[in-house]
């Protein structure tokens, strides 16, 4: 085989091996003998083999969870929490060069920063105020990976467990709360119905009429029971009164 045809063959094959493609939603970082070149932009890409190298970075929406940490709030109340966060890669030079494995970093961040703030108030806030909770965790971890070219979206608190003795309090707590509120409902409905009462006595009072009315009803509501004894009032005024001479 001749030595000009191997010498083709292996510079196509050299030149082949350095083409690279990037994708839309990534970016890739050149370097050249381990030194930073450029931020390579989408498309057909070709770098120097044996030279140059490209370390790829997603700049979409990426999601890291944080595990369950354990809690002990100001009222000291152990619990259990986790979440999970929303970032994007805004500059990827700084998120590779700035920090180490950017992903644990952000971790450990979100982690501390949710002991940190749940820890500093009660329980009842945080079962009531998550999204408050999350804005404040979201602040503490931005404020670091601002300077890693790193925007941090959204915090949001998953879950909270809450050991069983708490967990029957707050059961007992609710189903005390909801029987004070109805006796108060009941209580409310009396002092209507006695005002409406007071009325209607008042207007009966006004007209013998009214109160004969009154009493033919109530006779008819119980004739309609189909009961065997009806005890009937008879009205005084019908009765004949003795006229004097």
């Amino acid at each position: 085989m001749a030595p000009p045809f191997i010498f083709t063959v292996l510079l196509i094959l050299f030149l082949l091996s350095g083409i690279r493609i990037v994708y839309e939603y990534k970016r890739a970082l050149k370097f050249r003998f381990g030194k930073y070149v450029r931020t390579l932009q989408p498309g057909f890409r070709w770098i120097i083999p044996l030279v140059e190298t490209i370390q790829v970075v997603d700049i979409r929406v990426i999601t890291i969870n944080i595990i369950s940490q354990e809690v002990m709030t100001e009222d000291n109340v152990p619990c259990s929490i986790d979440g999970v966060v929303f970032f994007r890669i805004n500059s990827p030079e700084k998120a590779v060069l700035e920090v180490e494995e950017f992903r644990f970093a952000i971790t450990q961040l979100s982690q501390a920063a949710l002991r940190d703030v749940c820890g500093k108030v009660e329980l009842d806030t945080i079962l009531s105020k998550r999204e408050e909770m999350g804005k404040n965790i979201k602040g503490i971890v931005e404020l670091e990976t601002k300077e890693w070219g790193i925007e941090i979206i959204d915090v949001k608190i998953k879950d909270i467990q809450l050991p069983e003795n708490m967990k029957r309090m707050m059961a007992n707590q609710a189903e005390a709360e909801r029987s004070r509120r109805a006796r108060i409902i009941l209580a409310l409905a009396e002092e209507q119905a006695a005002g409406k009462l007071l009325e209607a006595g008042k207007l009966i009072d006004q007209s013998p009429s009214a109160i004969k009315l009154r009493l033919y009803q109530t006779l008819s509501n119980i004739a309609a029971e189909k009961n065997s004894t009806i005890i009937f009032p008879f009205p005084e005024e019908v009765l004949p009164r003795n006229q004097k001479t």
